[in-house]
């Protein structure tokens, strides 16, 4: 197998099949062998009557089928993990993502990278859409700075290990570029086109704008802190500790030496207060290294449930 498209799909009924009508003579032009995923993310529509009609027709195509909705972050780590091809390539079902940029990400990756991510330079969304989009890469390029411009486009293509150590979860799908930049594989992106959405409603909400931003930090905290937490919590913890001394040091000086009346003043249990935080930050660093390492010593965990694979 040398190519896997994997493709979440959430109640997108009228455009699997006008999908799969674009994709096919694309893939089958390259001369390669290749295999379809769709992950039937819990749709309520009839995506997987659809999914089961392209199924009889063409055996390349695999569904996955969620037993509830998961999100996309879970269903693209659903196909991921399944998918068997070399190069692994994902893109939306709603026929926003162009399948003629299929084989341009090919030749990115034939020139070296691991990950191109594609980039929607102009993008054909509701403004509201633009706008988060565009306080959320402002957020990212201080937090993680991943160094490209759309993280929230689905079509990117991947070398197949790419995934053998990665786990995804939450909203992190927009934040993969990040994290395997982080590895150490390289990472570029390519302009692709982008179009509008003709059936269906779109996905995106302020909820998960929210969830993603959550999410983007407990990137940044795996980034930096994964393999030794009681750095930032240790330091946290020192930092407040030392603060609740001082103040408690200067209590003591202002009651033996300038003879103060501490009984309305704060400084006293504001000292002992920090100091207290200060050890829980302490402790909180060595739990969680703890379970850092409890983390590493277990694969195969997944935080959702198939129900059943056809293929």
């Amino acid at each position: 197998m040398e190519i896997s498209i994997v493709i979440p799909v959430y109640n997108e009924e009228k455009n699997i099949e006008l999908l799969y009508k674009e994709v096919k003579p694309i893939l089958n032009s390259l001369n390669k062998v290749y295999e379809i995923i769709f992950v039937d993310d819990g749709s309520k529509d009839k995506s997987l009557e659809e999914l089961k009609k392209l199924h009889e027709k063409d055996k390349r195509i695999k569904i996955i089928k969620f037993r509830k909705n998961f999100g996309q972050t879970a269903a693209l780590d659903a196909g991921f993990k399944d998918a068997s091809g070399k190069i692994i390539i994902a893109m939306d079902a709603d026929l926003q993502n162009d399948p003629n940029d299929i084989p341009k990400l090919l030749e990115k990756i034939n020139k070296g990278y691991d990950v191109v991510s594609g980039w929607r330079k102009k993008r054909k969304d509701p403004l509201t859409k633009k706008i988060f989009s565009r306080i959320a890469n402002i957020f990212r390029i201080i937090l993680i700075n991943d160094r490209i411009h759309d993280s929230g486009c689905t079509l990117k293509a991947y070398k197949k290990e790419c995934f053998e150590d990665l786990d995804l979860y939450g909203e992190m799908h927009r934040f993969i570029p990040a994290l395997l930049r982080w590895k150490g594989f390289k990472v570029t992106e390519l302009i692709v086109n982008h179009r509008k959405r003709k059936f269906g409603k779109t996905k995106y909400s302020i909820t998960r704008v929210l969830k993603g931003f959550l999410d983007m930090l407990v990137v940044k905290f795996w980034m930096q802190y994964s393999a030794r937490p009681v750095h930032l919590f240790g330091g946290l913890g020192i930092l407040t500790a030392t603060t609740g001394i001082v103040l408690g040091l200067f209590s003591i000086y202002l009651k033996i030496f300038l003879n103060r009346d501490l009984s309305n003043n704060f400084l006293a249990l504001l000292s002992v207060f920090l100091f207290i935080i200060g050890i829980q930050f302490f402790v909180s660093g060595l739990v969680a290294d703890i379970l850092i390492k409890d983390y590493y010593g277990k694969k195969g965990k997944r935080v959702y449930s198939i129900e059943k694979v056809i293929s």
